[in-house]
């Protein structure tokens, strides 16, 4: 897959496609779905029941970063993100698409009217052929744009348009938002199973103030960069980032108020694992719930409770192979 940061970096090679539209934050079976109906139909195959077609088109997706409802709120108010930039984009190139579209959401495309993301974005800039949009697309200042906006642009330039159905699961729209209400509530079976995956967070190992290992867990202190993941707790984790090897842990995402923390962060403890890792990165999945954060009343008090922790997670583990 192609990366393609912004409208000036698109050339001749890049027009003519088939396109869907998205933040894709997750990247989830709802987008996985919208993803494999534009790339076989951009291949010259079926797609929702189309005709097939031997034209061979761009698979494209477009998507946006920051994500719109970050720039229109303030940073306290922004929906905790499923994935960074960086980890859509590696979830995005997965999928069989040709190339990705990332546009700078600013002040110019948050002002921008629906007829003119049409012009500028689908037609000057991609020659969109086929068009596959969600159920829940709006664009365009003030989000004026909607389905019928798209119908008789689609009549005036000449490209086919399609909407995608609803994808349900367990009787619930996938979503985004309700993948990380599940995270939120410690429910990680289900919101695996929405995202196609364990649910993960990607980064590098940094320097801390390496309080575990002067207790007996050392940690890895992973970087979270402005990610404020859905989730809180102590967890089960497998981690992976060695090569081929996976390795059990626990992670903890909190402030640790314990020792009066106030910055959020994602600390792992391997388990029977030594080696020096600071700057790699890792690849953290969460898969157990193991209890909620906790200020204790000092140090040997935590120092118990991540030894139970540990122990829970290793039973855990046990029940699983």
């Amino acid at each position: 897959m192609e990366l393609i940061r912004g409208l000036y970096n698109l050339g001749d090679q890049h027009r003519g496609c088939a396109v869907t539209i998205g933040n894709f934050d997750g990247v989830h079976i709802g987008h996985q779905h919208l993803i494999k109906t534009v790339c076989d139909r951009a291949h010259g195959g079926q797609a929702n029941g189309d005709q097939a077609d031997t034209t061979s088109l761009r698979a494209c997706a477009v998507s946006f970063e920051p994500l719109p409802v970050e720039y229109f709120l303030p940073q306290d108010k922004h929906p905790k993100r499923l994935t960074t930039c960086r980890e859509k984009i590696t979830r995005l190139a997965c999928h069989g698409l040709d190339q990705l579209l990332l546009l700078r959401f600013n002040h110019t495309l948050a002002n921008s009217s629906a007829d003119q993301f049409i012009k500028t974005v689908l037609i000057d800039g991609l020659n969109t052929r086929y068009l596959l949009i969600g159920d829940d697309f709006r664009f365009g200042k003030d989000r004026r744009g909607t389905f019928e906006t798209l119908q008789q642009a689609s009549s005036h330039y000449g490209f086919t348009l399609k909407r995608a159905e609803t994808l349900n699961f367990a009787d619930e729209r996938v979503s985004s938002t309700r993948i990380r209400s599940l995270l939120t509530d410690g429910n990680l079976t289900t919101a695996a199973e929405l995202l196609g995956r364990d649910y993960s967070i990607e980064g590098r190992v940094e320097f801390g103030a390496q309080l575990g290992r002067t207790i007996g867990f050392p940690t890895a202190n992973i970087a979270l960069k402005g990610l404020n993941p859905p989730l809180r707790g102590v967890f089960a984790v497998s981690v992976t980032g060695f090569g081929n090897q996976t390795q059990q842990g626990i992670a903890n995402v909190g402030v640790k108020p314990t020792v009066k923390g106030v910055r959020l962060s994602l600390e792992v403890h391997l388990l029977d694992f030594k080696a020096d890792l600071y700057g790699r990165r890792l690849r953290i999945s969460f898969l157990h719930k193991l209890r909620d954060e906790k200020k204790f009343a000092g140090i040997d008090e935590l120092k118990a409770a991540i030894a139970t922790d540990e122990q829970n997670a290793r039973q855990w583990f046990t029940t699983k192979t």
